[in-house]
């Protein structure tokens, strides 16, 4: 099912244990991946570094990943750095590369190499654009040490899947420059409410990702104090950022704005669905919809929709790999589940059928591009997000933010310009399930768009 060179899908969750951390099944990275952590300071330093590069040592160890330490800016060479998957900056300050050394880390990062910030990483660097633009913001203040709720607002990256949506926790929290929501990808911001300081006007990211000219970065302004690296919660954010940025596990990470929620994980959000068919799905404490029997389907009954990007997450809860679902687009209403597959289009989520039948196709009409998706696909018991986008007749999938399929209807018994959406319950022995199904409406395309248009 897989062809990348990641070592098969492995349960490292009692390995995690190692320090105080617990997990879910993960893939472990290749056998050579290696990280270095880089804790130069020429500003404040934190007395929380040692307790830090310890912890990441300890990740490593238990994920399978090396770890180098350092502090020396020599290590900055194309030639090293080529050595690792991915560079943390430890709550680095102030300017802590020269030019040669900046050049050479720039490169490391167009050849796809990646990028983990952690806290005062966005207090480094102010004079380095390059840089400025790879952690995504720079630090301006902070208010004393205090409670706060952090808001998670991405439940499928891994460096966030792990967490309550409403994470109570004590650290130092960062005031930033700028807002980089409309650059990055937000996966957890602060609930300003919840304590004294905050000067982002209540919307203020705290950890967030992105692709940036060719690598990957991911950024947490969480981890100011020593008992930090030593609390599961965050040793587990941690980890999955690091894993998302050596390309161990798959995420997407566009700047994601403007969606509404038709399922947010409380029952209240429910109330705009119906079930058709047998079977059902059950709605579990931490705000997941898991299918149950069939063959059946949930479906949205509170409004069609024509042109219009549909994102959700979802995941194999078995690890063998065999389950069966699928998001329809495209019906008309009903109480049959059958009328969906007949006037419909189901985007599948099945890892074991024929190529048109399996994860990312339009089922039984047209393949996903397989080599993309398996590079983009992470295995079962992790989380995905797929992102359906339809515009006129046309409909494109994108899975973990890469696009694995472009579709165009020419059925004139079908249409997808206007319809439902719905998600699938296969039978008894499937089980997936269902995180943050929302939507965003988008203007309509000309009838005579087709698939050689556009991206």
């Amino acid at each position: 099912m897989r062809s990348t060179g990641r070592i098969s899908t492995t349960v490292v969750g009692a390995a995690l244990l190692l320090g105080g951390v617990s997990g879910p099944a993960a893939s472990q990275p290749d056998a050579g991946a290696r990280v270095l952590v880089f804790s130069k300071t020429a500003g404040f330093r934190h007395d929380s570094i040692p307790e830090g590069i310890a912890a990441v040592r300890e990740l490593g160890q238990a994920a399978g990943f090396k770890v180098d330490a350092t502090e020396d800016a020599s290590a900055f060479t194309t030639r090293n750095l080529r050595r690792y998957g991915a560079v943390v900056f430890l709550s680095t300050t102030g300017d802590v590369l020269a030019p040669a050394q900046q050049r050479a880390f720039e490169s490391y990062i167009h050849q796809g190499g990646g990028y983990v910030g952690v806290h005062a990483a966005a207090d480094t660097e102010y004079d380095w654009e390059f840089y400025g633009g790879l952690a995504g913001a720079y630090f301006q203040s902070h208010p004393a040490i205090q409670p706060a709720t952090v808001t998670v607002e991405d439940r499928a990256h891994p460096a966030t899947s792990g967490l309550p949506r409403a994470w109570q926790r004590t650290d130092e929290w960062y005031n930033y420059r700028s807002n980089p929501r409309d650059r990055a990808h937000v996966l957890a911001s602060l609930d300003e409410s919840s304590y004294t300081g905050g000067t982002m006007n209540g919307d203020h990211p705290i950890a967030w990702c992105q692709t940036y000219q060719g690598g990957r970065a991911f950024y947490t302004g969480v981890g100011h104090t020593k008992e930090s690296y030593a609390e599961p919660a965050f040793r587990q954010h941690l980890l999955g950022g690091i894993r998302y940025a050596i390309g161990d596990a798959q995420a997407d990470c566009r700047p994601e704005t403007g969606y509404r929620p038709l399922f947010d994980g409380g029952q209240a959000s429910l109330s705009g669905w119906k079930q058709a068919g047998p079977g059902s799905f059950t709605l579990n404490a931490d705000g997941t919809l898991t299918s149950a029997g069939g063959m059946g389907m949930l479906w949205y009954a509170d409004q069609a929709f024509g042109a219009y990007s549909l994102k959700l997450d979802w995941k194999m809860a078995g690890t063998s790999g065999d389950d069966n679902s699928g998001v329809f687009v495209g019906f008309p209403p009903s109480d049959d589940p059958w009328s969906a597959v007949n006037n419909g289009y189901e985007i599948q989520i099945d890892a074991t059928d024929a190529p048109e039948k399996t994860t990312g196709s339009v089922y039984g009409f047209q393949s996903a591009d397989l080599d993309r998706r398996d590079r983009a696909l992470n295995p079962p018991g992790e989380w995905n997000t797929y992102e359906i986008r339809v515009e006129g007749e046309r409909l494109r999938v994108w899975l973990n933010g890469v696009k694995i399929n472009d579709f165009t209807n020419t059925d004139p018994a079908r249409s997808l310009a206007d319809g439902h959406i719905g998600i699938q319950n296969h039978g008894a022995d499937d089980q997936v399930a269902f995180r943050d199904i929302r939507i965003k409406e988008l203007p309509a395309k000309s009838p005579a768009l087709t698939a050689s248009q556009g991206g």
